[in-house]
């Protein structure tokens, strides 16, 4: 029998160098129904597509039980460094959200490196969102007014970027443990370098993988971070988790926010690795943590 631990270290065992990118997201696939509990229902799931920039782009929607009135939509991108992941291995996570929070959810599969390298993954996500805010789902009453972007590591991101370049259209952002720059691989000064999924030589390949060279590092479509105004960004909430690499890069843009008027809340939860919203079964603070986030979503866009 193939439990939680062993999934969860198969997952880690393919999260390296040597690994193919189909053997990584097959490991991926593998390991989420044993890690993840079953999420509370919603009304309404249904696959779809939006218009792309060169192909039609995957999409699932999550109507949840007592939708907001106000037609609050939440625009989600997964994680998995651009290159693994996808709407199936992030359902859990976008369900819960949907659930608790009462926003309607539409999760994008976008394209995925090294098949499709940068700036594929970005025009994908912009797409999407600019679809979605046209009234590509009107039908499940997504509002322009009223919608969110989310994204978790590589998809927090692609969120952070929207919420930079569509400024003013964007009405809350919600990150978890986002991987905000590829300049900078070994982190300075950061307690925790190495983690199950995420360390300085899966860093390495996801700037090999996403990149068509390393001249596109300071380009702000790909280190967010570095982006030079930050100011009118929507409302914020940035989920981090101790021990996870990219701790420091998500603490040092909320401070950039906050510096230039954007309100913040960023949550630390204690003990967890990068990627543990996904393990439910196997860490009890997951669902809580998502809970949380889904709460400040439906504040912020109440």
């Amino acid at each position: 029998m193939l439990t939680p631990e062993k999934a969860f270290a198969d997952l880690a065992a393919h999260f390296t160098p040597e690994r193919t990118a189909p053997g990584m997201r097959e490991a991926l696939r593998r390991m989420i129904p044993i890690a993840e509990l079953e999420p509370p229902g919603v009304e309404r799931i249904e696959n779809l597509t939006l218009p792309g920039p060169s192909e039609p782009i995957p999409v699932r929607v999550w109507v949840p039980f007592d939708a907001a009135e106000n037609g609050a939509g939440l625009v989600y991108f997964h994680g998995g460094g651009f290159v693994v992941g996808d709407i199936d291995t992030h359902a859990p996570l976008c369900q819960r959200l949907a659930a608790a929070s009462g926003v309607r959810v539409v999760s994008v599969d976008y394209r995925k490196a090294p098949e499709h390298a940068f700036p594929a993954a970005v025009n994908d996500a912009l797409a999407a969102f600019d679809a979605v805010r046209d009234g590509a789902l009107a039908d499940y009453r997504f509002s322009a007014d009223r919608l969110a972007v989310g994204g978790d590591s590589a998809g927090g991101n692609l969120a952070a970027v929207i919420a930079q370049h569509r400024r003013g259209k964007v009405a809350f952002q919600l990150l978890f443990y986002p991987l905000l720059q590829l300049v900078e691989i070994r982190r300075a000064r950061q307690p925790w370098q190495e983690g199950p999924l995420l360390s300085r030589e899966v860093l390495k390949r996801v700037q090999k993988s996403y990149l068509r060279s390393l001249d596109d590092v300071r380009d702000v479509r790909v280190s967010p971070l570095l982006a030079d105004d930050l100011k009118g960004i929507a409302p914020t909430f940035l989920l981090a988790a101790e021990l996870d690499p990219l701790l420091n890069e998500g603490a040092a843009y909320a401070d950039r926010l906050a510096a230039s008027g954007v309100p913040v809340e960023r949550v630390v939860i204690n003990t967890v690795p990068h990627g543990f919203l996904n393990m439910t079964r196997i860490l009890p603070q997951a669902a809580e943590a998502v809970v949380r986030a889904a709460k400040a979503l439906e504040k912020g866009l109440a």
